[in-house]
Formats: C-alpha cells, sequence, structure tokens
C-alpha cells in the first residue's frame, strides 16, 4: 500500500470527521458536532500553532490522522511540540500508516524548530505503546518523547 501524508486541507473535512469519530470511540469520549466545528477552527486557523496531518492511500482514502500543537516548555526555556490525537482506521493498523504519519511529525517538528514532540496515551492502549516504544523515548511521567532528527 502506498501511503501519502499532508495537512489536512479544507476538503479533507468529511474523511476528517470519520476518522476522528473512530479515534473519540477508541477512547470513550463523546463526540458531538460542535466539537468537531472547534477542532476543525483549530486546524484550519493558519495564526494558531495547532496542525493536523492526514493519511491516505493511492485512491485518496483516509487511513489515519494526526493533531499536534506547539507549547511552551519552562524548564527549557523553548517550544516544543505536542501531539493531541493519533488514529489509523483499524483495517489500515499494521500496514506502516502510523510509521508514515511520524515520519511527517518529524518533518514538522523540524520545520517548527522543536526540539522534541512529547505525547501521552492512555495506560491499557497497549498496540499504540508497542509502537511507541520503538519510535521514541518513554519518559518516567508515562509520556512520550520523540527526538527530532
Amino acid at each position: 500500500m502506498t501511503v501519502s501524508v499532508n495537512p489536512l486541507m479544507d476538503d479533507d473535512r468529511e474523511q476528517w470527521e470519520v476518522l476522528y469519530h473512530g479515534y473519540a470511540e477508541f477512547y470513550q469520549v463523546p463526540m458531538n458536532n460542535q466539537i468537531l466545528d472547534t477542532v476543525w477552527s483549530w486546524i484550519r486557523d493558519d495564526s494558531n500553532p495547532f496542525f493536523g496531518l492526514i493519511a491516505k492511500d493511492e485512491n485518496g482514502k483516509a487511513l489515519g490522522l494526526m493533531h499536534c500543537r506547539q507549547m511552551a516548555s519552562p524548564l527549557r526555556g523553548a517550544l516544543v511540540g505536542f501531539l493531541d490525537d493519533l488514529f489509523v482506521t483499524p483495517e489500515a493498523r499494521g500496514q506502516g500508516v502510523v510509521e508514515e504519519l511520524y515520519a511527517a511529525l518529524n518533518r514538522l517538528g523540524k520545520q517548527q524548530g522543536w526540539p522534541f514532540i512529547r505525547w501521552i496515551t492512555a495506560e491499557n492502549n497497549y498496540r499504540g505503546r508497542a509502537v511507541y516504544d520503538k519510535l521514541s523515548d518513554k519518559t518516567h511521567w508515562v509520556t512520550y518523547q520523540m527526538q527530532i532528527d
């Protein structure tokens, strides 16, 4: 399967909503139109340091998404990245989609000048954590941090 990862664009909204509903369902968080509209407005606001990425197959079908943002790290006196959301459709898991998303995230981190990107996940997200353990460094805060190379 050929996977491409790009920033979310206006014409991605419908497929993004399907993915985001899947993400919310995975974490058993209710989703509604107000939340969808708010998050979409963050993604599409160029003045806001909030980024959305979408992975698609060669036919343009959405396979996964990432949302991340810039945040201050006061102890470092630097701006860093924070990955808020990652979701890959169940049928696309294990096919390299998440690796392509993380490669794009790494490129975005370089472009933004972030020294690393940190994230958290549920303790029982065993499949996701197995991937994170390969791609990043586990901190003692039960968060993950990817060094930007």
